[in-house]
């Protein structure tokens, strides 16, 4: 088999459309993070955060685009497809990355708290497991991050006037 070409220029633009996903998150007041599944230069599947939404805690952007991948392809195997993600993948979308056989992830703004791509540990390449995702990280990572500081910000300032308001009650 041969090893895949890697275009930058293409990673720029299939980040973008992860983007346009965590966009859509946000403004259903969502944790932005968006996620696209890319099969043969093309867009397969697109998903953005909907755990509040939904009221389910795995409908993480990479999870539901994963199983909008699987339904594209007819199978759960995903081994000849990229997944883009705007933020470092949690443990347990990594875990799926792993269990799908994904090609390659590629990934926005890094997370060392709590990431699965290599910042707390790195499951995509854990060596004892069956599979191993490429990974390119820090893709329009600026951006990625700004995202997630704006909404951060903007629910901590919720929460305060919430809180304000609380106490003159």
């Amino acid at each position: 088999m041969k090893d895949p070409i890697i275009d930058r220029e293409s990673d720029h633009y299939f980040m973008g459309e992860a983007l346009r996903q965590a966009l859509k998150a946000h403004e259903a007041g969502e944790v932005p993070v968006g996620a696209v599944v890319v099969r043969a230069g093309q867009i397969i599947a697109r998903a953005g955060n909907q755990v509040e939404l939904l009221k389910d805690a795995t409908a993480h952007a990479e999870m539901l685009a994963i199983t909008q991948a699987e339904q594209a392809v007819g199978d759960w195997r995903l081994t000849d497809c990229t997944l883009y993600v705007t933020k470092e993948p949690c443990p347990m979308c990594a875990g799926a990355m792993v269990h799908v056989r994904f090609q390659r992830v590629v990934f926005g703004a890094r997370d060392p708290k709590a990431g699965a791509a290599g910042g707390a540990l790195n499951l995509l390449q854990f060596p004892t497991l069956n599979h191993r995702c490429a990974i390119t990280a820090g893709v329009r990572e600026e951006e990625c991050r700004q995202l997630l500081l704006t909404f951060f910000a903007e629910q901590r300032g919720k929460n305060e006037q919430a809180r304000r308001q609380s106490e003159r009650n």
